[in-house]
């Protein structure tokens, strides 16, 4: 994790004191669970929680016997033990280390999400706010970045938002995939603890058992997850691009805010850069890179092995630190946007009626005229204003075959930008909802 590109909620998930007091709460609910069914002493359970509960961890201590051990759990349980004292020997009764280490990242990766989906929320309140906004603010579309036909700068969120909206719904779903609880020992057969002790720790900490855990959690459930991560970066590299290309000096229809004091180049002082959105971008690869590893993790040796961990000790904070922070900062682009309609009109001007050329075109069709015919009249006037010799109106009202069949008020017709807002309301009620 770089602290230039994390947010401390999320950051605070993935610390060693988090990760520790995870991994007492497990222990402390297992051996609580051992004592109900009659395995250990219940006045042992209730020391260790008695002793557990306020304790602070010492990083640094535990870290001292890993030096020795050569392992992260025992090293845990060991400074546990100075701490609980004699009854320490009744906790970890039955159990693996990846019964610890596998419900906590499952606890890390929920808590994670939980902070993610508040992120696309307040990501898709901007979102509807400026789709509403400019609804009917008339821009131009582009395919292939070339002038296409008009459109409207709330349809352009509008579609965003249906987007996240989308991807909300994924990380809902991937959340609950990853919530299970493993408590299972050695190769996941529960020979020495009991069933009920998994089922006890995974009510109190907000999991589901896992099925089959093998002695580790299935993979697939965190490849599932992170690869929604993934599918999130890349939606919000889209976003992110079409703002960098509006912002462009020739397109300039709408520009990331530019603060009081704000430099955008140290050699040219006159530079406003889309810097958000194009480290936006950048992220959005980072998260993405994340997604084949854990891929990769799926396929372990047998029961188990750990070429998974040290993937996990990774991509586990970074993935979602990262997601964090970019969506953070997306959602401030889109709620501080400089939007420009008049830039937006100039631009939608700029090809001498261009635009309507499909409208033209339909026209001559419903006045007999074959497609093949009609394509060749509107492209035979329609190319001399791609030059910029002349206006598309003008030389279609000058062609003698086009108006055999249209008169002149109904090439007029054809050239109204209302005609393509009249389905706005009706797209913005699959979108939002809302009449």
């Amino acid at each position: 994790m770089i602290p230039r590109y994390s947010r401390p909620a999320m950051a605070a998930i993935w610390s060693p004191e988090s990760r520790f007091r995870i991994w007492f709460e497990i222990e402390a609910h297992a051996t609580t669970a051992l004592a109900k069914i009659g395995v250990v002493p219940k006045e042992a359970a209730e020391k260790v929680w008695e002793k557990g509960r306020d304790a602070v961890f010492d990083v640094a201590r535990i870290d001292e016997i890993e030096a020795v051990t050569k392992h992260d759990v025992i090293a845990f349980l060991t400074h546990l033990a100075e701490i609980v004292g004699p009854e320490a020997r009744f906790v970890h009764q039955g159990m693996t280390s990846s019964d610890v280490l596998d419900t906590c990242l499952n606890v890390q990766l929920t808590q994670a999400a939980d902070i993610l989906i508040a992120d696309l929320d307040a990501l898709l309140a901007a979102l509807k706010k400026r789709a509403f906004e400019h609804k009917l603010t008339p821009t131009i579309g582009r395919s292939h970045g070339i002038h296409a036909e008009p459109v409207t700068f709330g349809l352009k969120l509008a579609q965003a938002y249906a987007e996240f909206a989308r991807a909300k719904e994924r990380l809902i779903a991937a959340r609950k995939e990853v919530a299970t609880c493993a408590i299972s020992g050695a190769v996941g057969t529960f020979a020495n603890i009991d069933p009920r002790v998994e089922e006890y720790v995974a009510e109190q900490m907000g999991l589901a058992p896992e099925p089959v855990s093998t002695q580790v959690i299935p993979r697939d459930r965190h490849a599932m997850f992170f690869a929604v991560l993934g599918v999130i970066a890349s939606s919000m590299e889209r976003l992110a691009i079409e703002v960098r290309h509006l912002q462009r000096t020739e397109v300039l229809e709408a520009e990331e805010f530019f603060s009081e004091g704000q430099k955008g180049s140290s050699a040219m002082p006159h530079k406003r850069n889309p810097v958000l959105t194009e480290n936006i971008t950048g992220l959005a690869r980072m998260v993405r890179g994340y997604v084949t590893p854990a891929l990769e993790n799926v396929a372990l040796w047998h029961e188990r092995d750990i070429s998974h961990s040290s993937v996990e000790r990774m991509i586990g904070p970074d993935a979602t630190v990262t997601l964090d922070f970019a969506l953070a900062r997306l959602t401030g682009v889109i709620d501080k946007l400089l939007v420009y309609p008049a830039n937006m009109q100039k631009n939608l001007d700029k090809l001498g009626g261009l635009v309507h050329s499909q409208r033209v075109l339909l026209a001559l069709t419903q006045g007999g005229v074959s497609r093949e015919d009609s394509y060749r009249l509107v492209q035979r006037n329609a190319m001399p204003v791609w030059r910029g010799e002349g206006d598309f109106l003008t030389l279609l009202k000058a062609d003698p075959e086009v108006t055999a069949v249209l008169k002149p008020e109904q090439i007029e017709e054809c050239f109204d930008l209302g005609y393509h807002l009249k389905h706005v309301d009706t797209i913005f009620s699959r979108v939002f909802g809302e009449a």
